[in-house]
C-alpha cells in the first residue's frame, strides 16, 4: 500500500510544478554590475511577506541584515534595521539597509526586506552603487 500512495503523491507533485508559472516560486531579478572596479552580483527576489536583496563581490552572502517598518500610531515612520549575521561593527551596512527599507516604504509597501552584503569594499561610494541599483531594478 505504501508505495501506491507514494506513486500517486509523487504523480500529483509532477502536475502542480509543470502549471506553476516561469517565475515559481518568486518573481526575481539577476543582475551583474560593475561597482568601482568590482564586479558585483545582485539578486532581487519579491516573496508574498517579504523582499530579499542578495548583493555580492566575493561570492558567499557575507553581512545579513534584517529591515523593516515599524507599525504604530505615529505620524512619522520609525524603522528598525539589525545585523542578523555577519559584521556588527558596520554602520555603512546598516545605512544601506535603512535607505532601501525607506524607499521601500516610500512606494506603499510594507514588507519588511532582508539584506545580504558580501563586499570587498565598504565605502560610501560601493553601498550608493549597490542602493542605486537596487532601486532602478525594484520588484516593489
Amino acid at each position: 500500500m505504501w508505495p501506491e500512495i507514494f506513486s500517486l503523491r509523487r504523480l500529483h507533485l509532477k502536475e502542480v510544478e509543470m502549471d506553476q508559472p516561469t517565475d515559481f516560486p518568486v518573481r526575481h531579478k539577476n543582475l551583474s554590475v560593475d561597482i568601482k572596479g568590482n564586479k558585483t552580483d545582485v539578486v532581487l527576489c519579491s516573496y508574498d511577506d517579504h523582499f530579499l536583496v542578495m548583493a555580492t563581490q566575493i561570492g558567499s552572502m557575507g553581512t545579513i541584515l534584517n529591515a523593516r517598518k515599524e507599525e504604530g500610531m505615529s505620524v512619522n515612520p520609525t524603522f528598525n534595521v539589525s545585523v542578523i549575521f555577519g559584521k556588527r561593527d558596520e554602520p555603512m551596512l546598516v545605512a544601506c539597509a535603512r535607505q532601501l527599507i525607506e524607499h521601500i516604504s516610500s512606494c506603499g509597501s510594507s514588507r519588511p526586506l532582508v539584506l545580504s552584503l558580501g563586499l570587498k569594499d565598504h565605502s560610501l561610494e560601493t553601498l550608493k552603487g549597490i542602493v542605486s541599483v537596487v532601486i532602478e531594478n525594484r520588484l516593489w
